[in-house]
């Protein structure tokens, strides 16, 4: 047998096999619970009324898909241009400090929300782009420097929370001098967690279709991605065009640094994200790294832990399901994107 390419899949193709993909990880993650001795059908239905079954669980649910859309759009516009961007998570660390640096006194009151969130942006894509100065000009493969560098920052925060950065009022937690009221993001419902920065996220979502579908970096990002050589052979900047790309991915993902900190945290610590970097690579990937998509099925994956998490009290079932359903569900994907692509020959 051998993958032969597929000229012009059909709708029927392009549509029915993630299609598929989605029912196959439905099917997977009633057998999980079936192997955890529990009743499938009434495993699913506490994960949807843990996830939307109130108005606490709603909110909750939009407030976890928050980071997960900004790292979800920043996977997705990276992968569009063929640039693979394993380190949103290093991004997202390090505007969550530039928001902790410019946020606790050191700007006015009436600039602190949109400087900090413009400078953690600027940190972030400047991150990004020295893995694509490596990889432009000496071949250096970015999957291999994006993903050392998440263990580079986190070692970073770790020593910055232990020494310059650390609260004197923390009674001994590692955590950062909190934020001052000013750089802190609203909460959009009174008494409860949901903040602005989930219509923020939004509003990114739009903005990144915009660019992709209207603008001429978008036409020469879906370029780039789909043959590099044919675009460098068309006139495109190929180069340039990576480094447009990587300024506003990195940003993307520094953005949820700076909406966790400045939405909800309101300081700094090592638990700010529990992956939200690499979930991101599975909400796009889940999206067919359409932005607009991005944003369902980051409410997708977010309900999921969300879910699951009041799942597990109530049937007893271990909280990893969620994490093998989602991993499933990439591998899944994957395999239907290829099959699109792609079809099994004799020969």
């Amino acid at each position: 047998m051998r993958l032969e390419p597929i000229a012009h899949p059909s709708l029927a193709r392009r549509a029915g096999l993630p299609a598929l993909a989605l029912l196959a990880t439905l099917l997977s993650a009633m057998a999980l619970a079936a192997l955890a001795g529990a009743n499938p059908l009434a495993v699913l239905g506490q994960i949807a009324v843990g996830a939307v079954g109130s108005k606490f669980a709603l909110l909750e649910t939009l407030n976890r898909a928050t980071p997960l859309i900004f790292t979800g759009l920043a996977a997705a516009v990276a992968f569009r241009a063929r640039l693979w961007n394993i380190g949103a998570e290093a991004q997202l660390y390090l505007g969550a400090i530039v928001t902790v640096l410019l946020g606790t006194g050191a700007l006015p009151g009436l600039l602190v929300l949109p400087v900090t969130a413009l400078v953690a942006a600027l940190a972030g894509g400047l991150l990004l782009l020295g893995p694509v100065l490596m990889k432009t000009k000496a071949g250096v493969d970015e999957v291999v420097t994006t993903l050392l560098i998440n263990f580079i920052l986190l070692l970073l925060v770790s020593y910055l929370l232990e020494g310059p950065m650390k609260d004197p009022m923390g009674m001994g937690w590692p955590k950062s001098t909190p934020l001052v009221t000013e750089a802190r993001l609203p909460r959009i419902v009174e008494g409860l967690r949901l903040h602005w920065g989930f219509a923020l996220a939004l509003l990114a979502a739009a903005a990144i279709w915009i660019i992709q579908t209207r603008t001429k970096l978008g036409y020469e990002i879906r370029a780039v991605g789909l043959n590099i050589h044919a675009a460098r052979f068309a006139g495109i900047p190929v180069n340039c065009v990576l480094v447009k790309t990587a300024l506003l991915s990195g940003g993307l993902a520094a953005l949820a640094g700076w909406s966790e900190v400045a939405g909800l945290k309101g300081h700094l610590s090592l638990d700010l994200s529990p992956g939200f970097g690499y979930t991101g690579i599975i909400v796009a990937m889940l999206a067919l790294l359409h932005p607009l998509g991005v944003v369902v099925s980051a409410l997708f994956v977010a309900g999921v832990f969300v879910g699951s998490d009041a799942m597990s009290r109530a049937a007893g079932v271990p909280t990893y399901i969620a994490d093998i359903v989602l991993a499933l569900a990439l591998l899944y994907m994957v395999l239907a994107l290829g099959l699109t692509r792609y079809r099994l020959v004799r020969g």
